[in-house]
């Protein structure tokens, strides 16, 4: 979960500046179609065959993770969040209703078995670069992959939440021409998430201007 009340910083917009895309640029055959980004979730088991999981031709060691320290944001976010559902379900027992115990005596366990969740959840989350498109991943049981084309993107946003400020952390959001296709990247380093700001900018430049 994303940390609450973040302010996004002044975004970067590819599409004003960079030409039309090239109809001659070339796809390496494991890019995703230029027209969206792909989003795939699939669930992994020690059942499920090779053949069946998702390809995406990277090896463990190019996954890059975010910082550790987002597993603090991560649990402030979903403490602030479910004391306020917790506390909101147990309105009708203030009132006098004689089972309305029973909604928040449920939810609240529910809460903190995600809390207790969070730094295995965080650990999941990684994104790799390769040549066309950048890779981003997460999820435990059901895991989501989104693969985005260099030269589809549009907008690059940094955006620091208090917490995640105080912790010196950022998130790097980026949307393509699909609407539905913006992915965020949660818990980066200040100094990570503008350095990686900026390549994605050049690189969707260089792609857009078929180069």
């Amino acid at each position: 979960m994303t940390d609450p009340n973040s302010a996004p910083e002044a975004p970067v917009n590819l599409s004003a500046t960079a030409p039309a895309e090239s109809a001659s640029a070339e796809v390496a055959p494991t890019a995703v179609a230029p027209s969206e980004a792909a989003s795939v979730a699939l669930p992994i088991t020690p059942e499920t065959p090779a053949e069946a999981r998702l390809e995406l031709d990277i090896a463990a060691g190019e996954w890059q993770r975010v910082s550790p320290k987002y597993v603090v944001v991560d649990i402030v976010g979903w403490v602030i969040f479910g004391g306020l559902v917790t506390a909101a379900s147990a309105i009708p027992f203030w009132f006098g209703w004689e089972f309305g115990w029973i909604l928040p005596a449920v939810l609240g366990p529910v809460f903190l078995l995600v809390i207790a969740f969070t730094p295995r959840r965080v650990k999941a989350i990684g994104y790799a670069l390769r040549d066309d498109d950048l890779v981003f991943r997460r999820g435990i049981l059901f895991q989501r992959f989104v693969a985005v084309p260099y030269g589809r993107m549009q907008l690059v946003d940094i955006s620091r939440g208090p917490v995640a400020r105080a912790l010196g952390l950022a998130e790097l959001k980026f949307v393509t021409a699909a609407a539905t296709s913006g992915v965020l990247i949660p818990g980066l380093p200040l100094e990570r998430a503008e350095e990686l700001r900026d390549h994605l900018v050049a690189v969707a430049e260089t792609r857009r201007a078929g180069l």
